[in-house]
């Protein structure tokens, strides 16, 4: 199993963002299964986002839903669900950097649960998976998580993080070619 491949999760499909539209407009409701169910299909990516931006994700990921919870009326639907709720979470974990003013080293704990809790992610993987990211950049780190956790698309991304798309590319494919060299070694 590769690096990218412990963090890949769809939401791009067609009947995916219909199913978290429909989720979302059940919470703009007041349905708190619909929340329940939106939790449970979008926690990895929205955990994987706040995780690019800081290393302590889980009060902001929380209070990512208690704010998707209380503004989910104000989603329009437009094809984008996952955008919308991953730009709720961007901006807490902004707000909770200007609160800081820096990040913070993750736990073991933490880092043991960066891949969805997967069961079949063992203990090595995610060693490796941490070794990997620490070769990254900060940029470079939220790149790839947006890219492999949530997949969106370096368009999306560039839009998230208002970088230029030509910026997301070359980062992208810098990361991916210093996981390569380190995980394959140079022959990669």
């Amino acid at each position: 199993m590769t690096v990218l491949g412990l963090l890949t999760t769809t939401y791009g499909a067609p009947s995916a963002r219909e199913d978290l539209e429909s989720l979302l407009l059940g919470v703009a409701a007041g349905d708190s299964h619909s929340l329940e169910e939106l939790y449970h299909r979008t926690r990895t990516a929205v955990y994987g986002l706040v995780l690019s931006y800081l290393k302590h994700p889980q009060d902001v990921t929380q209070d990512a839903f208690v704010r998707i919870w209380d503004t989910a009326a104000s989603y329009r639907p437009q094809g984008k669900p996952m955008a919308w709720l991953l730009t709720v979470a961007r901006n807490l974990a902004l707000m909770r950097l200007r609160e800081r003013g820096k990040t913070q080293e993750l736990t073991d704990e933490e880092w043991s649960a960066l891949p969805a809790r997967a069961p079949d992610v063992t203990t090595e993987d995610r060693h490796v998976l941490r070794a990997a990211l620490s070769v990254l950049s900060e940029q470079e780190r939220q790149v790839v998580m947006l890219h492999a956790v949530t997949g969106l698309k370096h368009r999306e991304i560039a839009q998230l993080l208002e970088l230029p798309l030509a910026t997301v590319l070359s980062k992208y494919r810098r990361a991916l070619k210093k996981l390569n060299l380190l995980l394959e070694g140079d022959d990669a």
